[in-house]
């Protein structure tokens, strides 16, 4: 039974990464689409929404080509590596108040290791093509990943600094008052341009250029196949989004979305509440005037007969207090109006059903918000900005970002030490 829970765990988080990838795909597609005044896919359902999925049966169905000369093991091995890993990510992010797969205390070495693992998938395909172009590209982005793993985790020191835990759980946990983009403004811009190149995203997709090496890594790769490297290249974007939300956007913390979404249904509902108040005592003396007319006509008629069939006036006009919304409504009024709580006949409402739901899942919808938010700048400076030249990508790890993250880790230390605002994990 364990095992089985196990395993719902992971397809619940699985699952609709997945998904998220297919949308991803389209989303990037008609925001470009939008941004040069072009209409993008919009001829497989709805405003083009299934598209992904005509693409994925097409290559699903195409044949799958290996090369002669290159070596079939490694040259299928190495996208399933790189799907495979960027999957494992997904294991430590917590998406809301206890809400992970797996709670690790150490979970910034796990990010660390399954962001630098990936790239073996990279170098291995690229080299087991037996293309040039291929093992060009995987050499590219080889070198580039190494390069701007070092910016990627110099920053992610100063995080460990800033909240002296290992832990992604507690580093979200420390951003309840401030969210650590605030204070590290310069860091977290440095931090985009890393997972930039992390991802080989434009402008940083040298691994990919089509004008110089047709498609890269994935020159020779095709049908399903390309498949893992698609699936891979976007599920990395999305978890890096993901670490950039809990790095330095707070994560699942923001302001209470109860007050800020419910509290106006409420009010809306309690006035709703009133007004049919109101019409249950018009409706009730309108039915027993209506009552007393017809008894009193039938009394002058001295129509026995009707008399006697027992006319009732409860069979043509309906007791207000029997319909489903005025049934036994009882409201307490606490002298706030987020403390209204509907009920009917003692039995939870549905308003009491959503505000359970925005309580206990509204981290997941706050920090799923942010890493949309994450995902559409990725897809603006695509559109934004030209691709650099290798030496410029290189330059600006080594020469420029580098010394600068270094910087600020030394100017961190020393000022957190001047002030005595160690964090209690660290200790000098």
């Amino acid at each position: 039974m364990v095992v089985l829970y196990k395993i719902l765990e992971v397809l619940v988080v699985f699952v609709p990464i997945l998904m998220a990838v297919a949308f991803v795909t389209i989303a990037e597609r008609k925001v470009m689409a939008s941004m040069q005044r072009r209409c993008g896919p919009n001829a497989v359902g709805f405003w083009g929404i299934l598209q992904p999925f005509a693409d994925a049966l097409k290559l699903l169905v195409k044949e799958i080509i290996i090369p002669r000369q290159s070596n079939s093991i490694l040259f299928v091995i190495g996208p399933f590596i790189t799907l495979v890993f960027a999957f494992f990510g997904w294991a430590i992010i917590p998406f809301g108040e206890g809400l992970t797969i797996f709670d690790y205390e150490l979970g910034i070495f796990f990010a660390l290791a399954v962001s630098s693992i990936g790239s073996y998938g990279i170098l291995i395909s690229g080299w087991a093509a037996n293309s040039k172009y291929a093992f060009m590209g995987a050499i590219r982005s080889t070198a580039q990943l190494l390069s701007y793993e070092l910016v990627f985790s110099s920053i992610i020191l100063i995080l460990i600094l800033f909240s002296g835990s290992f832990s992604l759980t507690y580093i979200v946990e420390c951003q309840q008052a401030v969210w650590n983009i605030f204070p590290l403004m310069p860091i977290a811009l440095m931090f985009f341009i890393a997972i930039l190149a992390e991802t080989n995203r434009p402008p940083f997709d040298l691994p990919e250029a089509e004008s110089e090496l047709v498609a890269g890594f994935m020159t020779e790769h095709g049908a399903s196949i390309f498949v893992f490297f698609f699936l891979g290249e976007y599920s990395s974007l999305i978890l890096m989004s993901s670490f950039m939300s809990l790095f330095f956007l707070g994560g699942h913390h923001c302001p209470d979305l109860y007050k800020l979404i419910l509290n106006p249904l409420l009010f809306c509902y309690s006035y709703l509440v009133s007004y049919f108040y109101h019409l249950y005592y018009l409706f009730e003396s309108l039915r027993s005037d209506l009552s007393h007319f017809f008894r009193n006509r039938y009394f002058i008629s001295n129509n026995i007969k009707d008399i006697d069939r027992g006319f009732d006036i409860e069979t043509v006009i309906p007791k207000m207090s029997d319909l489903w919304f005025i049934k036994e409504i009882k409201v307490k009024d606490i002298s706030y109006i987020d403390s209204y709580l509907i009920q009917f006949s003692g039995k939870d409402t549905l308003f009491n059903t959503i505000s359970l739901l925005i309580d206990k899942m509204q981290g997941s919808y706050i920090l799923g918000f942010k890493i949309i938010i994450v995902v559409f700048l990725f897809i603006w400076v695509r559109a934004s900005f030209p691709r650099f030249r290798y030496d410029q990508l290189m330059s600006l790890c080594w020469k420029e970002l580098l010394p600068l993250v270094f910087a600020y880790i030394l100017f961190t230390i020393c000022l957190f030490y001047a002030f005595d605002m160690m964090p209690m994990g660290s200790t000098f």
